[in-house]
């Protein structure tokens, strides 16, 4: 079924219809994706790493869970395939497949799906609109990034906070320096690294074709990357897309922090939904890069509003001794497509 999940989008399959060995697995997806190919041509993937995502999702084993979600980025041109992270936007339509498939069963109104996040071993509810007992697509909601109203799907993320890398602040420290520049290495979903736009000479808010083309910008985040995933508790990160580079600038659309993500090479068009959280709970650390810039008040919980190339995406937090408990925030999904693909 091909779908498009918060600003994601690509196949979702049910585990059992795919090969069990890795391998195998692996090959048959890049068939079907168009990879190694910068434009997928030859397959499903939308030349673009937002396009070029892949949901295996099965029934769970785990009795307080429904289903399993286990997220695979492809890169379009290089055909590289990575379980190294979550994906919440591929997440958001999660619910809906599995009641479309048949692996949840649906209320009159609203249906909770209960999801274990294979990537990072985290929780996550998912309340999908069943209206008389089906799924439906059509509502009020807007997300900045995505054309038009869908119907609402609410996101709460339990146990994101270190999810990957042990702690929400993997060094213990609010900030570290990494070749002459202050950084914020976090993981609450996603490991992060928060980077002052203005430390690099930028102004924050370049479009994101313009970051990609500035060369000079790229090696140096990159080397600050390897760097930062070593301490991160993440080991060599070169052939990794974790962690996530995102540059920090005071907002000027209303919300609390402006954002440009790169993911980790191509310059994420939106912003990603467990990039943002980690991003927002950076703010939330009085010590942090984000202080100064970040100015609000700080309740608990406590929404934060991340502003990014094409809008912004809301974030709830709420926290407990001092680290993140449950990371909450609306998405939409759509079925675009369900049917058989050859590999």
């Amino acid at each position: 079924m091909l779908m498009r999940g918060g600003t994601s989008k690509g196949p979702f399959f049910i585990a059992q219809d795919l090969p069990s060995e890795e391998g195998a697995r692996n090959q048959a997806l890049l068939r079907m994706m168009g990879s190694p190919d910068a434009r997928q041509i030859d397959g499903l993937g939308g030349a673009h790493p937002l396009t070029s995502k892949v949901a295996i999702v099965s029934s769970s084993e785990r009795p307080e869970v429904d289903v399993d979600y286990l997220f695979l980025q492809v890169t379009p041109e290089t055909g590289a395939i990575s379980a190294a992270q979550n994906c919440g936007n591929m997440l958001a339509a999660v619910g809906p497949f599995a009641i479309e498939r048949g692996l949840v069963a649906a209320a009159t109104k609203q249906t909770v799906v209960r999801v274990h996040m294979v990537n990072s071993d985290a929780y996550a509810e998912l309340v999908v609109q069943t209206p008389d007992g089906k799924v439906t697509y059509e509502g009020d909601a807007k997300i900045d990034g995505v054309p038009g109203p869908h119907a609402p799907i609410l996101q709460r993320y339990y146990g994101t906070a270190g999810a990957q890398c042990g702690a929400l602040l993997p060094t213990g420290n609010a900030i570290d320096m990494i070749d002459d520049v202050e950084c914020t290495l976090i993981d609450n979903g996603m490991p992060s690294v928060l980077i002052r736009a203005k430390d690099l000479g930028l102004s924050g808010y370049e479009a994101p074709e313009v970051l990609e083309a500035n060369e000079a910008l790229k090696i140096r985040l990159e080397a600050i990357r390897v760097h930062a995933g070593q301490m991160m508790n993440l080991d060599d990160v070169t052939d990794k897309t974790i962690p996530k580079m995102c540059l920090i600038a005071p907002p000027i659309n209303g919300g609390i922090i402006s954002t440009r993500t790169f993911i980790p090479h191509r310059v994420h068009l939106s912003v990603g939904v467990l990039g943002a959280a980690s991003s927002a709970a950076g703010c939330m650390l009085p010590n942090s890069v984000a202080a100064g810039i970040a100015i609000f008040e700080k309740t608990n919980p406590c929404q934060v509003d991340v502003e990014h190339p094409t809008g912004m995406l809301t974030v709830e937090l709420e926290w407990d001794d001092g680290t993140v408990v449950l990371t909450a925030l609306l998405r939409t999904a759509r079925k675009i497509m369900d049917g058989e693909v050859f590999p």
